[in-house]
């Protein structure tokens, strides 16, 4: 099958650097069949980056990587072995597919092992080509320009209010990387994506009533980044809303979990519906597909072609066609996340979801925050949540939190020192609201969401 063809800038070289990996995978997939593979696959990356730090309007880090990976999986039957390398130099490759093959001849047999079914696989368009979802835009940036960047972000958070004395600095990253797949099933696809991010932490108060926060933004093009003084001066905002946090009692309240922590909640959903947590049966929703577990309004859908999306792709980390579907509808439960291995363990077939899921939406049934906030009335508004209190097995829920004691739908005073404790299908089962008000940096897309009832442990 031929790999995709990419039109790119004249100064661009990735198109060019992309042919040389799928030829090299193709050289690798070769030596794997002369050595008696009944099949194989592999995967080669090239990364290259630059991140950049300061404190206090001193640099404090300054770092430029560039990295390369070259993985072999060959499989005998059901028996498998993998190996991996950064060296191309021949005898480093012949030596790689050497190593893959003794370390299957001294395996066990394992019937779910494999490549995904040929069946499955992606295919190119008429064209030849892999669809991009405009999720390349390498940023011209240097050293220099980069801590300027960062000190711009800094000072804006500082400066803006005495009270902020100190801070745990800001840092700026940009990142490109390209990547090919291929295996014996004649599959090659290759992808190139591109990733930054602005961000600044801050301190306001003094002694133990110091507090604590920041804020970030992220994107595939740097063009799409808040800017370092608005990334600045929202730090500012945000630690100074956390000063004077007062006591809340014990009790069992709404919980509004704002948007950038509203979406931990969908992970511990997609946690508990992974093939590897249902076949080691160490999940809370075992046999739950076509269950339900939300209200009957609620929705999550995958969205694998989104134009310019964290995680789009055509194919997932095995080859297999990505396409668009539930995983939730109607508040039903609707498939599981597997890819090739887990799909066998469990008697199904892959979802496309090797390597992860790829863009979710949770559509709302409401407006933005303040509408929220409105409808809740009185409750507790989570804006941070700590320690990892989440019982795969059970589902039983307890975290570290903090935020905003809200009444008459409008906020109080902060909060902090608490403790929201609950289980994760009667959580699922009473949220009441989702919000427009769309955290966008991330692949998990959704607004903030409202469970109608959880207990509070906060100091008495």
């Amino acid at each position: 099958m031929p790999h995709a063809q990419i039109d790119v800038r004249p100064a661009d070289d990735s198109a060019t650097r992309l042919d040389a990996l799928a030829a090299l995978s193709q050289r690798l997939l070769e030596r794997c069949r002369a050595a008696g593979a009944s099949q194989a696959e592999v995967s080669c990356s090239e990364d290259a980056g630059l991140s950049v730090n300061v404190r206090m309007g001193e640099v404090e880090t300054v770092e430029s990587t560039r990295d390369r990976g070259i993985g072999v999986t060959v499989y005998f039957g059901k028996r498998k072995g993998t190996a991996s390398t950064a060296d191309l130099r021949e005898a480093s490759l012949a030596a790689t597919v050497d190593q893959a093959c003794a370390v299957a001849r001294f395996t066990e047999d394992d019937e779910a092992s494999g490549l995904a079914d040929a069946d499955l696989m992606a295919r190119p368009g008429a064209d030849g080509r892999f669809p991009e979802f405009d999720t390349w835009h390498p940023w011209a940036l240097d050293a220099d320009a980069a801590v300027d960047l960062a000190l711009a972000c800094e000072a804006a958070g500082r400066d803006g209010d005495a009270r902020i004395g100190n801070s745990d600095g800001a840092s700026v990253s940009t990142s490109r990387g390209l990547s090919v797949y291929a295996n014996s099933h004649g599959f090659v696809g290759v992808e190139r994506g591109s990733h930054h991010s602005i961000g600044c932490a801050l301190i306001a108060g003094e002694g133990e009533r110091m507090q604590r926060e920041g804020w970030y933004s992220v994107a595939l093009a740097s063009g799409d980044l808040e800017s370092p003084e608005a990334i600045g001066r929202r730090a500012a905002e945000r630690t100074l809303a956390r000063l004077d946090p007062r006591p809340l009692a014990t009790g069992s309240y709404p919980v509004l979990f704002q948007a950038e922590v509203a979406r931990s909640l969908i992970g511990h959903l997609l946690g508990a519906v992974s093939g590897g947590a249902l076949y080691r049966r160490a999940s809370f929703l075992l046999d739950s597909v076509g269950t339900q577990l939300f209200p009957d309004w609620f929705g999550i859908h995958e969205r694998p072609h989104l134009e310019r999306g964290f995680q789009s792709s055509a194919f997932d980390a095995e080859g297999v066609a990505t396409r668009e579907s539930a995983l939730v509808d109607g508040g039903v439960l609707q498939r599981y996340v597997l890819g090739s291995y887990s799909a066998r363990k469990l008697g199904l077939q892959s979802t496309g979801n090797a390597g992860g899921v790829h863009n979710l939406e949770i559509p709302a049934n409401a407006g933005g925050l303040d509408d929220l906030l409105r409808g809740m009335g009185s409750g507790l508004l989570v804006t941070g949540l700590m320690g990892q209190g989440v019982n795969a097995v059970t589902g039983d829920y307890s975290r570290g939190a903090s935020g905003f004691w809200v009444e008459g739908g409008e906020i109080r005073h902060a909060v902090d020192g608490i403790t929201i404790a609950g289980n994760l299908k009667q959580m699922f089962a009473n949220i009441e609201a989702v919000g427009t008000d769309i955290d966008p940096r991330s692949h998990v897309r959704t607004g903030s969401i409202l469970v109608g009832r959880m207990t509070v442990a906060g100091a008495e």
